[in-house]
């Protein structure tokens, strides 16, 4: 039983890597929120790879987004949701939404 869990363990490290190493999107929001259903729709109309987090139902996402909007100096005063990590760069929905989604995609 526990050679099992070890190999599970190691597909999941595989995996991992794998999805560090692919540009991945990363969407913080709510699935409640019209502004964060419409950027999916774009990105799925545009056919790029994204990761949706709810962050009313993951706290670990919230937190994880909090901290990545406190290393870019962006204040989450007035904050907009969603906030986007685009390969490392973080974009909020702040002005804008067309203008907002353009940076998304381009």
């Amino acid at each position: 039983m526990s050679q099992f869990n070890l190999s599970a363990q190691a597909i999941v490290k595989s995996e991992k890597s794998i999805e560090k190493t692919k540009k991945i999107i990363f969407i913080y929001g709510s699935s409640n929120c019209h502004y964060c259903i419409a950027t999916k729709q774009k990105l799925i109309e545009n056919k790029i790879d994204f990761v949706f987090y709810d962050i009313d139902t993951d706290k670990e996402a919230l937190s994880e987004m909090l901290s990545k909007l406190k290393n870019a100096n962006i204040s989450t005063n007035n904050l907009g949701i969603p906030v986007i990590d685009k390969y490392g760069e973080i974009f909020t929905n702040n002005a804008d939404f067309n203008d907002f989604l353009i940076k998304i995609v381009k």
